[in-house]
């Protein structure tokens, strides 16, 4: 089935602070040809770790066999249940340059950060340098990806407890990531002038 699962979704996807357990990487992901001001969906499924491949590797090896057309413009847009790791950033920020006529969006459920909790931030910020844009998931995506990827027998999305909180909670953390040192620094300076 090209659907998920609900419960697989259900599981994968919440947005807990702390998702113990939950190991594999899940990407929902759909594909349009922008022609000026209209676009065309191409494709649409989603992906899991495979193998000792992540995720976004193997989804960057599958659009690249597509042979993209250089005289058009494509975006991808990403939904996942964990944030990339640094070495998949790298590859995701490496592949956008070199295909200048495709944008990506991802959204994602959670932020992933290893052992080295320096890395990862640092992925992401490789990663929006590149053009990525890089949001947390809000109840609207879940919405979305729920009429889109999931299973769901025509039962409607239900929030679970705490997914406004946390998606804010994310978000901030995320905008703390990718928010350019000097303004971190404009920030401490206008606190110290304040005297916070």
């Amino acid at each position: 089935s090209l659907l998920m699962k609900r419960k697989l979704f259900l599981y994968n996807f919440k947005n807990l602070r702390w998702a113990k357990g939950r190991r594999e990487t899940y990407l929902c992901y759909v594909v349009k040809r922008r022609d000026s001001a209209t676009s065309c969906s191409l494709d649409f499924g989603y992906l899991r770790n495979k193998m000792g491949c992540h995720v976004e590797v193997l989804f960057l090896r599958y659009i690249s066999a597509w042979n993209l057309d250089p005289g058009l413009c494509y975006r991808i847009t990403w939904f996942t249940s964990w944030s990339p790791c640094y070495d998949c950033a790298r590859h995701v920020a490496d592949f956008l340059r070199a295909y200048p006529n495709l944008t990506l969006r991802i959204f994602t459920a959670r932020l992933y950060f290893c052992e080295d909790r320096k890395a990862e931030p640092e992925g992401l910020r490789r990663l929006h340098r590149a053009g990525a844009q890089i949001a947390i998931m809000t109840f609207k995506d879940y919405f979305y990806c729920w009429n889109t990827f999931v299973e769901n027998r025509e039962k409607t999305f239900k929030a679970w407890e705490g997914l406004h909180e946390n998606s804010v909670h994310l978000s901030r953390k995320l905008r703390r990531i990718l928010l350019p040192l000097y303004e971190v620094d404009d920030l401490r300076d206008a606190f110290k002038t304040l005297g916070l």
